[in-house]
């Protein structure tokens, strides 16, 4: 008889103890939605801040040499300017490879810029041009 008597007390200990974590569930369902929206007050108030400045390094005026000047002219520009020229003249003269577009063909204007090679890739062509500016 002693043994029914211990079954009858742990049913009821089982039903107690299924209630409390289904209290608890709710609550940890919530807390994950609430972190997220967070995470998105943060950038918000990084684009409200002020507008990038450029570097005074890519600003300033450089010479190209006689080579370079072909292509960009013969002014002081900054080494922006000197990039979207040489860009606008590679679309120009359709000089991005068809197949692979990151590499540049070089036509008889670029060739000297491009230290006599007939294709660079687009990451080697601003190290090449940077060697003709002064």
């Amino acid at each position: 008889m002693a043994m029914k008597k211990t079954a009858a007390k742990k049913a009821p200990a089982k039903k107690a103890a299924a209630k409390k974590p289904a209290a608890k569930k709710p609550v940890a369902k919530k807390a994950p939605a609430k972190k997220p929206a967070a995470k998105k007050a943060a950038p918000k108030k990084k684009a409200s801040g002020a507008k990038r400045k450029p570097n005074a390094a890519f600003m300033k005026a450089m010479t190209p040499d006689g080579s370079l000047a072909a292509v960009v002219g013969d002014k002081p520009i900054p080494r922006t300017e000197v990039t979207k020229k040489i860009w606008d003249y590679i679309k120009k003269n359709k000089l991005q490879d068809g197949a692979n577009r990151r590499m540049i063909n070089a036509d008889d204007k670029l060739k000297p810029v491009f230290g006599g090679k007939k294709q660079v890739s687009m990451f080697e062509m601003t190290k090449l041009v940077n060697q003709h500016l002064k």
